[in-house]
């Protein structure tokens, strides 16, 4: 009796604490509002499970405890229960998985419209580059990444010239636009993660990942990384600021491209070998 009343209890605290307790997400920032449907929609279905199955037990406790007159029954199997955990287990997966698909098609299907910017992400800070006046922004390949060049951007791509640097600061993105986000790691695995836009993604060396967003509303927003990466995995942090049309657009203006950064350098590099 103490078991079954402790295994009850427990099921009653475990549901006052997840309908009371301040866990729930900070306030949304982008598009991806399904992603919070997620989370709840396997709350609801594994906490079900959870409160049926300690309630089963609880139940199975009390009524066969044990006595003296009573002698346990031997059934090494029972096909019928068997199929019916199967179904019910399978359609408990099912309803977890299927959802999830459909939210991942829409994560990684992005629009036509969406202006692109790659997040670099190195040991430990973050670095971003955006398409300059054409639109596009030029190739880059890790093993072109120098003390000139600290984003690997190829030199003969005419379409990286105009691409803007923004090298350990903040990222500005305007409300209502959706982006495409394009992830590179530098060195080691990284997780480019933002709480309130509740999309994140791994940034593997060797590749580039992706995932998209539009932003819905303005605010500051720190950066995490959701990778372990080393000793200062801890410090890997930044800011991405989500502005007005108009302020965003004021801040672009004021951030230098490729071409400027490189003829900067080149000036400086001159200058140093001259007698």
């Amino acid at each position: 009796m103490g078991v079954a009343i402790a295994l009850v209890i427990l099921v009653v605290g475990s549901v006052i604490f997840h309908l009371v307790s301040p866990w729930w997400w900070t306030p949304i920032a982008t598009n991806w509002v399904f992603m919070d449907d997620m989370i709840s929609l396997t709350f609801w279905i594994t906490g079900v499970v959870y409160v049926v199955i300690l309630l089963f037990v609880a139940y199975c406790v009390y009524k066969f405890q044990f006595r003296e007159d009573r002698v346990a029954a031997y059934e090494p199997e029972n096909n019928k229960l068997e199929i019916g955990l199967t179904v019910l287990t399978s359609l408990g997966v099912a309803a977890l998985l299927a959802p999830g698909l459909f939210v991942w098609f829409q994560f990684v299907t992005v629009p036509d419209e969406a202006t692109e910017i790659e997040v670099v992400g190195q040991q430990w800070y973050w670095s971003y580059r955006l398409p300059g006046l054409d639109g596009k922004l030029g190739t880059a390949d890790n093993r072109l990444i120098s003390e000139d060049n600290i984003l690997g951007i190829n030199p003969d791509d005419p379409y990286g010239q105009d691409d803007l640097i923004i090298d350990a600061d903040d990222l500005h993105l305007a409300i209502g636009k959706p982006v495409k986000m394009l992830l590179r790691s530098v060195d080691v695995l990284h997780d480019y993660y933002v709480p309130e836009f509740r999309a994140k993604m791994d940034m593997v060396p060797g590749m580039i990942t992706y995932f998209w967003i539009e932003p819905t509303r303005t605010g500051t927003f720190d950066v995490l990384c959701a990778e372990l990466c080393g000793v200062g995995h801890g410090f890997m942090r930044g800011t991405v600021l989500i502005d007005s049309n108009e302020d965003y657009a004021l801040w672009l203006n004021e951030q230098v491209t490729f071409a400027e950064v490189s003829t900067k350098n080149s000036k400086e590099i001159a200058g140093l070998a001259a007698p």
